[in-house]
């Protein structure tokens, strides 16, 4: 960089340095030409300068100023001096002042950008994440990696002041069935064996517990090898926690103050705990999903009762099987086209609904539908009490087992709150979701799973119907969930080795199989393991709601692709077949 060193980022100057010499570097993010003057903003981490070549300053610099192009980098040197009032840029931290440049060192040059970075233009995500160095530079994605680092130390003075523990766990462990498919790593060293990169630390941070560490946590990379989407990556990162001596009341009381205090050093907002609560029983009945998003009502209402004696068919069967009929109130809807209506039907269709009633209440209560007929003015009184429904109102119904009418009105709750722009990125709404089931029953596979993972606690008063009843066990599991995108989900562990082995025994793993897939665990539970709990939070996804992103490969620096694939560096790639056999592994397909 020769004689010049940079005195400020390109976002420190104000008004109170009108006067100084100062010397800058960045990039050109656009470069302007008025008449003889040229105009450059020049752009870093941090900010963006507005610098001027003048003739009248210096001939020379100005006729090399002539040459730069955007992405250029630059080292500038001059004065800064105070724009016109007129000519003012409120919407810099800068804009009231510019660098009036008497020396130019052009530091590297650069090929035409493969798309623009100073204006909002469609860019596919492939050729972003192609050129991720790039998309970087854009002030609104630097921004983003600007907030995750805030988050982290948030999180992580917040921990450490909280007495927690910051302790590492291995990337190389073995494969254990948690859920999702391991990441495999061949060992080179032991012929034929595998290590697995870790879904989670789950059993680790147990062991951290029973090893007197009292309060762990980790900021860690964690490995799934699923189908992915909008809120999931191979690779992800998880803020992971695990607390002795402590019930449900400690870790939720603790979290709730780690999220207020990232929220209020990144977003600036004020949130107040206790976040509110529901059981996962109450989640499903009014939301029908554990993961609720609670920014808007149009809560599911149950009119089975009401349903099983009207004269409309296909109600009264579904009620007569058992089976469960509900509906939401589209609250001022009523004037929904019939192509809206359509289309919503269409929706629904996707999640395995034969069809879409609906009711319009028109004036004087009257009902405007096709299934109008089927029912009494007695009948449509109670439906109009039980989902509030006034004039205006548009009332959707799903008839159904209950699984599948909880899907199908979630799924078009969430749709037509959408539709009505209901759902602000800038509210934020928390909820605590509690007493989840311990098990479900898996009909492909014929057995009980467990719907966190197989070393969550049951509730106490629920542990004879261990052997009578699997699925009515309540699990002291809990989930925190913010627009209905869970961000975090945890429990209290099993810490006494016989109730662990009773669960595995109903997840369908005998002694055997415990003690080849789990035995350390197993063993270390019967050497002084406290009561312990935990909780993971999502910190891509948590990040993606903080930063309005639709996608949590907006806030990762270097995401993968749905198909899992890096196009900035070609991986996953083919390895030379030398490398394989050293691994002692045999490939059966052609290079």
């Amino acid at each position: 960089m020769g004689q010049l060193r940079r005195t400020h980022s390109c976002n420190a100057l104000g008004t109170g340095d009108v006067g100084a010499e100062v010397t800058l570097m960045g990039w050109v993010l656009r470069r302007r030409d008025h008449g003889g003057v040229i105009f450059v903003d020049l752009r870093d981490r941090w900010g963006i300068t507005q610098v001027v070549f003048n003739p009248t300053v210096d001939p020379e610099v100005h006729a090399k100023a002539h040459q730069i192009r955007s992405e250029w980098v630059l080292a500038v040197r001059g004065r800064v001096v105070a724009r016109p009032a007129e000519m003012a840029n409120t919407k810099l931290a800068t804009g009231a002042i510019e660098v009036l440049v008497d020396t130019l060192q052009l530091l590297n040059s650069s090929e035409t950008p493969p798309f623009p970075l100073d204006e909002e233009v469609e860019v596919s995500d492939t050729l972003r994440l192609q050129y991720r160095y790039l998309d970087l530079r854009r002030p609104e994605m630097a921004a983003k990696l600007v907030m995750r680092h805030q988050a982290v130390q948030a999180v992580r003075n917040y921990l450490n002041e909280n007495g927690f523990l910051d302790i590492e766990t291995p990337m190389l462990t073995r494969s254990t069935p948690e859920g999702a498919r391991d990441y495999l790593v061949p060992s080179r060293v032991n012929a034929g064996r595998f290590y697995a990169l870790p879904q989670s630390p789950q059993l680790f941070k147990q062991l951290l517990m029973i090893a007197g560490m009292d309060r762990y946590y980790q900021i860690v990379k964690c490995f799934r090898d699923e189908d992915l989407r909008a809120d999931r990556q191979p690779e992800f990162t998880q803020i992971d926690m695990e607390l002795s001596f402590v019930g449900e009341e400690d870790i939720i009381a603790i979290n709730e103050g780690m999220v207020a205090r990232l929220f209020r050093e990144t977003r600036g907002l004020e949130l107040t705990p206790p976040f509110p609560r529901l059981t996962y029983a109450e989640a499903m009945d009014r939301y029908g999903t554990d993961r609720p998003d609670i920014r808007f009502g149009m809560e599911i209402v149950d009119l089975t009762g009401i349903a099983a004696g009207c004269s409309f068919k296909v109600f009264r069967e579904v009620a007569d099987r058992g089976g469960t009929v509900r509906a939401i109130n589209a609250s001022g809807c009523a004037d929904f086209t019939r192509r809206e209506l359509d289309q919503l039907t269409e929706f629904v269709a996707q999640f395995g609904a034969k069809g879409l009633a609906w009711v319009k209440i028109k004036e004087g209560g009257e009902w405007q539908s096709p299934i109008a007929k089927f029912f009494s003015e007695t009948e449509q009184a109670a439906i109009a009490a039980a989902t509030g429904a006034v004039v205006g109102d548009l009332l959707f119904f799903a008839a159904d087992q209950k699984k599948a009418v909880f899907q199908v009105l979630a799924e078009l709750r969430v749709e037509l709150a959408r539709r009505l722009e209901l759902l602000s990125k800038d509210e934020f709404r928390f909820v605590w979701v509690t007493d989840f089931p311990l098990l479900e029953y898996d009909d492909k596979e014929k057995r009980y799973q467990a719907l966190h993972h197989p070393f969550t606690a049951p509730r106490e008063e629920d542990l004879d119907l261990l052997a009578t009843d699997p699925t009515a066990v309540r699990s002291r599991a809990y989930d925190l969930v913010l627009n209905g995108t869970e961000i975090g989900g945890g429990s209290i562990r099993i810490h006494r080795r016989e109730l662990q082995a009773r669960v595995l025994a109903v997840l369908g793993i005998d002694a055997a199989e415990a003690e080849a897939k789990f035995g350390f665990l197993l063993r270390a539970l019967e050497l002084g393991a406290p009561p312990h709990g935990g909780i993971a939070f999502g910190l891509d996804r948590l990040l993606m709601l903080i930063t309005g992103s639709d996608s949590i490969r907006q806030v990762i620096a270097f995401p993968k692709t749905q198909k899992a694939t890096c196009p900035l560096t070609e991986a996953p790639s083919s390895v030379a077949r030398r490398q394989l056999t050293e691994l002692h592994i045999q490939p059966d397909w052609k290079e």
